[in-house]
């Protein structure tokens, strides 16, 4: 029996007997008890205060052998509830330990992962499409009842969200950004409702990690400069894209259909990714039809980031196929999700985050 069944049955005890104790000291007890006087007389002889009787049990074996019974019973009934709570106190409390234990000890051994900044409007959607591409992350959230909410919206418990790492904290403090593995972490997402306080993390993030990548949410135009400035390798206006996306379900909305399947289909996870060349990549030197992305891994190579400029433009777009590829580059791709992890981890050739998207 759980903790929580037996606290219920503990307190139905209780109701039973001090019930059963007033009916019984009502009936053997005569016509003259009242009914305060039978529940005086079952609180006192329930909890062994020792009063003096107010119903009189010495002309009356009946209510004596009664009254014997309560008493008893009263004891049994009591040792169950003190223990029942004492255990769901100290059962609880350790659990709690352990679970956070545990669970830093998985957020230490993460690498190449992402910290979310709050579980707010927009944290919320940032986890939800984190875990959709099964890319590791950390939310970092200072009110737990969010977690709670978060994990369970109905109430009816939510099988995705059950291992979600989080600690518990403000993410202004650094020691908390450290809790949840910031030198370790690949990209920060600043997703707190103050802009004051986003700007407050992109800047002690920068500090501390020159190489992660900070995106934080900006709802005043006058921070985004100054988050920039700061270290942000971006900003985002929530306001702006729901602004922009209003305009583009009058303007375009087939392709909006279309971009609706690919981030609202919870059965498909068809997205638009990108994938590094580094220097040490195997695709470096190769083209695009050597390497027959499309053929071994259902992707579609959209295009191609370069860090020279090539006739006026970084990006070009739909590369033709004899496309040699560089180190440095970037190629933006679209298809499944696990189909493009496939295809990262061989291009990327890098142990440490090869072991790392594995696990």
């Amino acid at each position: 029996m759980g903790i929580r069944r037996k606290l219920y049955f503990a307190g139905l005890l209780l109701f039973v007997i001090m019930t059963t104790a007033v009916a019984g000291y009502r009936i053997l007890g005569g016509p003259d008890v009242t009914m305060l006087q039978a529940v005086y007389m079952a609180v006192i002889t329930f909890a062994g205060i020792g009063y003096e009787e107010i119903i009189s049990t010495a002309h009356n074996p009946s209510l004596r052998a009664f009254n014997t019974l309560v008493i008893v019973c009263g004891w049994l009934a009591m040792i169950y509830i003190v223990s029942s709570v004492t255990a769901f106190l100290v059962e609880g409390e350790i659990t709690d330990i352990f679970r956070r234990r545990k669970m830093q000890k998985l957020i230490n051994e993460l690498k190449y992962h992402y910290i979310v900044c709050g579980l707010g409007d927009t944290g919320r959607h940032a986890v939800e499409e984190l875990e959709k591409t099964h890319t590791p992350y950390v939310v970092v959230e200072s009110h737990e009842d969010n977690i709670k909410k978060f994990r369970d919206p109905l109430g009816g418990g939510s099988d995705a969200f059950d291992k979600m790492l989080y600690v518990i904290g403000d993410a202004t403090d650094d020691a908390v950004l450290d809790q949840a593995g910031l030198k370790r972490a690949k990209g920060i997402i600043a997703a707190l409702a103050n802009d004051k306080d986003n700007l407050v993390i992109t800047v002690m993030v920068r500090q501390q990690n020159e190489q992660v990548r900070i995106v934080a949410r900006c709802t005043d135009p006058k921070y985004a400069e100054r988050m920039t400035k700061a270290g942000a390798n971006s900003t985002v206006s929530p306001n702006r894209i729901g602004g922009m996306r209003m305009a583009s379900e009058v303007l375009r909305p087939h392709v909006v259909s279309f971009l609706d399947l690919m981030l609202k289909e919870q059965s498909k996870t068809l997205r638009l990714e990108e994938i590094d060349v580094g220097k040490s990549s195997p695709w470096v030197g190769k083209t695009i039809q050597n390497l027959a992305i499309k053929n071994r891994f259902g992707v579609l190579v959209l295009a191609v980031k370069s860090d020279v400029e090539i006739r006026g433009a970084r990006f070009h777009v739909n590369p033709p196929p004899d496309h040699r590829l560089a180190a440095g580059e970037v190629v933006i791709v679209m298809g499944d999700v696990s189909e493009i992890r496939k295809a990262r981890l061989e291009a990327q050739h890098d142990e440490a985050f090869m072991l790392a998207a594995q696990d």
